[in-house]
């Protein structure tokens, strides 16, 4: 009995550390795979989703975990990136603003930033990946609700 405890103990941590909920919500303007890049014109990898809406609209976190890197870069903008442990990570772009910190543990459905429109970017948007060891995997596949 305390075995199955122990088992179910560690499953329900893994689905609460699984992102599975829209991290801000808003129309779909670009999905994950090749697509052709609105600056140069060529075709590349778009890592992940994304989600038009107003700047300021309240970007959640997917999924419990610790916030472990914040930045601002050219492309992306202002970013968030969180680790949810069992090897995923999910990472916010073109931000506003950031309202976590880094080492701050989340909890599924934290506001952690909002919509924004920072980096090179062609209107207001968060740009979320979803990265299982490292490599990004479809975000879509993990969205429940």
């Amino acid at each position: 009995l305390f075995e199955l405890e122990k088992l179910l103990e560690t499953k329900k941590e893994m689905l609460s550390h699984t992102p599975s909920i829209w991290p801000t919500m808003g129309w779909v303007t670009s999905v994950f795979g090749f697509r052709t890049n609105p600056f140069t014109g060529l075709t590349q990898m778009h890592e992940g989703i994304d989600i038009s809406n107003r700047v300021g609209t309240p970007v959640v976190a997917s999924a419990d975990g610790i916030v472990s890197d914040t930045g601002n870069d050219l492309v992306h903008g202002k970013l968030l990136v969180v680790s949810h442990g069992f090897g995923m990570t999910t990472r916010y772009s073109h931000v506003s603003k950031i309202t976590a910190r880094v080492g701050q543990k989340v909890k599924r459905g934290d506001k952690i930033a909002e919509v924004g429109m920072t980096g090179r970017t062609t209107g207001p948007h968060l740009h979320y990946e979803v990265k299982l060891n490292g490599i990004p995997v479809n975000p879509m596949r993990y969205i429940l609700n």
